[in-house]
């Protein structure tokens, strides 16, 4: 049964779940399991027959052929081997009906979601958009659904039914986007786990038929905003407003707790594996001679995780957890900030797996990427768009308002334009200079015949960026302790401490 395609919205709801039923829950979980994993195998098999199939290397070598040539190739190839959806549905329902475990813990509906899931994890790979899949362990299994709220899985009478299980849900009605979900037809529903503070909770996610609650504050309005993204903050220039906001404003990274949990981590693994590392060495540093640790070993090992490295583990899960989740809450402001502004949204193409790899740290605690996501979603809804366009044609960081274009390093802040207007703020100019491409080039007779009224709140949201940054750097200043204030106030003039040179 295909699933409809008619908008979409999740509604989340915590369960009350007891030992009986919690265990119940497990054995379905590993139930469902065992039955992905075989799918998993049954389909990657199929795909290489599909890849060395004749049609499949003909379909490969027509470049400049027609399309319905080269699909119908792919078609011929996937049909012969059976690799589509259908064919892994069925595979996962008779594989399910052998083994009667498995049978009994799972409906018909799941066990056919089950083979969905595992033949689009592995078209993925044909595609080229990923270049492996996993086969799931018990602790990176955490969902199972149905496909529709009249059979399997159902949510009915505020309750969740699965076969013989009824589990009561935590319902808070005072809550306007929990009431308008319940409210809303349910297409299907979807159980999943969660370790919070080293605890498993259970989660029930209706998919419901139609658009999500929105919040009075959080309205979308009409008109084009132009940005400017880096790792830490937004530029963004609309048809009245302009301002700088950073990403994820004070995310808590934890970064000493983290690091003396690793610490723990690593004398627990020492003390227990002392077969997978090499043996510690003296080596000379400076004038001095001082004894290192061995590196690991290379090859697989088998890993000795005692109780307390576990208990050590879950303590940091949940530090990044805690981060990961503040982090995804601030965006989620920022982004509702900006489509109150605007709802087309016009941006470069940044290479987020770029940044990534060059700013990993900064990247996990400001997460861009999935600002962008959420952007996109939301302005979709609100019946606009999100467009991104080349920056080797565009080169807004570069471009002057003539033409002219001029390399900066990534150091220059400040944008000072050859045409003789007044400085301006780098990203701000080129969140400005966003709103006037089209089609991939920047249209140069717009950008300046608009420039003399959009300069005013360029000008004031440069400056509301200064001052929130002042305001910042003094209640820094103002958390120093007092013996840390004397200290400073006792140095050189071009001395600072250690602490304030990091705070800066």
């Amino acid at each position: 049964m295909a699933k409809s395609k008619t908008p979409s919205f999740v509604t989340e709801l915590p369960l009350k779940v007891d030992s009986k039923q919690e265990k119940e829950l497990l054995a379905r979980f590993q139930a469902a399991r065992q039955l992905y994993n075989a799918c998993l195998n049954e389909a990657l098999l199929r795909m290489d027959l599909v890849k060395n199939f004749i049609a499949y290397q003909q379909a490969k070598k027509l470049r400049g052929g027609s399309k319905k040539e080269r699909q119908d190739l792919f078609n011929k190839a996937r049909e012969q081997h059976r690799f589509n959806d259908y064919a892994l549905k069925t595979f996962a329902t008779q594989t399910a009906n052998r083994s009667k475990w498995i049978s009994d813990k799972l409906g018909a509906h799941e066990k056919q979601t089950i083979g969905t899931r595992a033949f689009k994890a592995v078209d993925k790979i044909l595609f080229g958009q990923v270049k492996k899949v996993r086969f799931k362990v018990t602790t990176r299994f955490k969902s199972v659904e149905g496909q529709s709220n009249t059979t399997g899985i159902r949510f009915v009478n505020n309750q969740v039914l699965w076969k013989k299980l009824a589990i009561q849900p935590i319902l808070d009605l005072n809550n306007p986007v929990l009431v308008h979900g319940l409210n809303s037809p349910v297409k299907y529903c979807r159980i999943l786990w969660r370790n919070l503070n080293g605890r498993k909770r259970w989660y029930v996610q209706l998919i419901n038929e139609g658009l999500p609650y929105q919040k009075p504050t959080n309205y979308a309005t009409q008109g084009i905003v132009g940005l400017d993204i880096n790792i830490s903050n937004v530029a963004f220039v609309a048809d009245n407003k302009a301002g700088l906001l950073p990403f994820a404003d004070k995310v808590p990274t934890f970064e000493r707790e983290v690091k003396t949990l690793q610490r723990k981590m690593q004398r627990s693994q020492r003390m227990h594996n002392p077969d997978n590392f090499e043996y510690d060495f003296n080596a000379k540093v400076g004038n001095k001679i001082v004894r290192k640790k061995g590196k690991v070993k290379k090859g697989k090992k088998q890993w000795i995780k005692t109780i307390n490295y576990r208990r050590i583990q879950a303590r940091k899960a949940e530090l990044e957890r805690r981060k990961t989740s503040y982090a995804k809450s601030q965006n989620r402001r920022l982004v509702n900030e900006i489509l109150r502004h605007g709802n087309q949204i016009k941006t470069e193409r940044v290479s987020i797996k770029g940044w990534q790899k060059r700013y990993g740290k900064a990247m996990s605690a400001k997460s861009p990427g999935f600002f962008q996501s959420e952007l996109k979603r939301k302005a979709e809804i609100a019946n606009g768009y999100f467009l991104t366009f080349s920056t080797q044609t565009t080169a807004l960081s570069q471009t002057h308002l003539d033409g002219t274009r001029l390399q900066k390093s990534l150091s220059e802040r400040v944008h000072r334009d050859v045409t003789g207007i007044q400085p301006m703020h780098r990203d701000l100019f080129s969140a400005y200079l966003a709103r006037c491409v089209y089609n991939n080039k920047l249209s140069l007779w717009d950008a300046q015949c608009e420039y003399p009224g959009t300069e005013p709140f360029l000008l004031d949201g440069w400056q509301q960026y200064q001052s929130a940054n002042q305001v910042a750097e003094r209640k820094s200043r103002d958390s120093y302790s007092p013996s840390e204030q004397m200290s400073n106030k006792g140095a050189a003039p071009n001395q600072i401490s250690q602490k304030d040179y990091k705070l800066r």
